[in-house]
């Protein structure tokens, strides 16, 4: 068992020349069942979740996964908090004036899609109703049971072999009416970075794969 706060460590590249995008990390109070996992934390609730969406398996760009809701600021944004907000609203159909701004991550370069992107953090103060607004978009918005996510027996790590290269990442596995979603990548990695700087992580077995399913 690796010791809280060891997760793997993803160093990510430069990208010159990328674009600027954003996404919203939304905490909240879950609106159905709670989290049958206990956190170690106390700052942890088993009603505290985080807003996830399943991306359309018919994108370009990470067809398939599990994401935080965001996109690209366009000219129209003010600041990437304003796309973050504006892409939430039109993937999700929440209701931004009930999202409290906590602040900003530093922005993480995504060398795949050539993105900049950078991480709001947002409470839910009134949480809203959230749908799939675009099929071609979306194929599924859910609110994540924080614990669930913390829990040891739900992590693990997930290796991608392309061109002879081996990338590897943190993993989590959501419990879901409609069976398991698997959140690795870009998503699992801020996840798991943002958990370790809170001191929410808990100790969880490093060695354990979980494979990828295309």
């Amino acid at each position: 068992m690796a010791a809280a706060g060891a997760a793997p460590v993803v160093q990510l590249p430069e990208v010159p020349g990328a674009r600027e995008a954003a996404v919203l990390v939304l905490f909240g109070v879950l609106d159905g069942l709670p989290s049958d996992h206990e956190a170690r934390t106390a700052a942890v609730s088993r009603d505290l979740d985080v807003l996830l969406l399943a991306r359309a398996a018919t994108l370009r760009s990470h067809p398939g996964q599990i994401a935080f809701p965001g996109g690209r600021v366009d000219p129209g944004d003010h600041d990437p908090v304003a796309a973050a907000l504006r892409e939430a609203e039109e993937e999700t159909g929440l209701d931004p004036t009930g999202v409290e701004v906590l602040g900003t991550l530093a922005p993480l370069p995504l060398e795949y899609s050539r993105h900049l992107v950078t991480p709001v953090i947002g409470w839910w103060r009134q949480p809203s109703a959230v749908r799939v607004v675009d099929v071609a978009e979306s194929a599924a918005v859910f609110r994540a049971p924080v614990a669930d996510l913390l829990d040891p027996a739900q992590r693990g790590v997930t290796v991608l072999r392309r061109g002879g290269q081996e990338w590897r990442g943190p993993a989590f596995l959501v419990p879901h009416s409609t069976g398991e979603h698997l959140v690795w990548g870009f998503t699992a990695m801020l996840l798991d970075g943002l958990f370790t700087r809170l001191g929410w992580t808990e100790p969880w077995d490093e060695s354990r794969e979980i494979p990828i399913v295309a």
